[in-house]
């Protein structure tokens, strides 16, 4: 089952989930030592999320948080992309051997190869961070773009990384409304932000553009859920 690539001869550079590739397979452990289980269940008790929804995790990394809401919420499409092939392999290694049926991309933030209106929630998980400067603005005009009317945006990052009224100013020029930050959490040596900006239900659908849309050859990683046990 192939993960969708970046296109071949890409330029495009980015940060691997855990800093440096050798350090991957520490990261899921680390995370856990630090307290990241917690940090991510705080997240998804921001949301609320309903049978039937389409849900993106943009910077999915190894998988943990898209496993997660598809634990918890069987009967939701779950989505994840992230531009670390590795990080994606490892995502994908964890959804087969739970068996958990999810969808994994390989894409950068700022391109989102989806369809304008697609998903009803995204979510993000110590994601920004790691994004030049520069690519936070077009990064949230996407998320606003693929968001249907009424859908939400929750996050979390590191509180210091960006002031709250500067990232609540990026949110707003992206076209997201009532950007606010509804809380903070300590993770061991960090402090955690968590925010959240939504679309109103009566907006109109930002435009497809040639480059955002989605292609129809699209690669994913979809895991087939386990068929339930025959009756006896």
């Amino acid at each position: 089952m192939p993960l969708r690539d970046l296109p071949a001869g890409s330029a495009r550079t980015y940060r691997p989930a855990a800093g440096f590739d050798y350090f991957l397979p520490l990261y899921d452990p680390l995370m856990r030592l630090l307290g990241g289980d917690g940090a991510r269940r705080a997240l998804l008790d921001q949301s609320t999320i309903r049978p039937g929804e389409r849900i993106l995790e943009v910077g999915s990394g190894t998988g943990t948080l898209v496993l997660l809401i598809k634990r918890l919420h069987p009967d939701v499409v779950v989505v994840g992309i992230d531009a670390d092939p590795k990080a994606l392999a490892r995502a994908r290694r964890k959804a087969e051997r739970e068996g958990i049926a999810i969808q994994l991309d390989c894409g950068f933030s700022d391109q989102l190869p989806y369809a304008a209106a697609s998903f009803d929630l995204v979510f993000s998980s110590l994601m920004f961070h790691h994004l030049p400067p520069a690519e936070i603005g077009p990064t949230l005009r996407e998320i606003r773009r693929v968001l249907k009317p009424g859908g939400t945006l929750h996050f979390l990052d590191l509180a210091r990384h960006l002031p709250a009224d500067h990232l609540h100013a990026l949110m707003s020029e992206a076209g997201l409304g009532d950007p606010q930050t509804v809380g903070e959490r300590s993770m061991r040596f960090m402090r955690l932000a968590y925010h959240r900006a939504s679309v109103a239900r009566g907006a109109v659908p930002y435009c497809v553009t040639d480059s955002s849309e989605a292609s129809p050859d699209s690669f994913t990683a979809a895991v087939p859920a386990p068929r339930p046990p025959a009756a006896s």
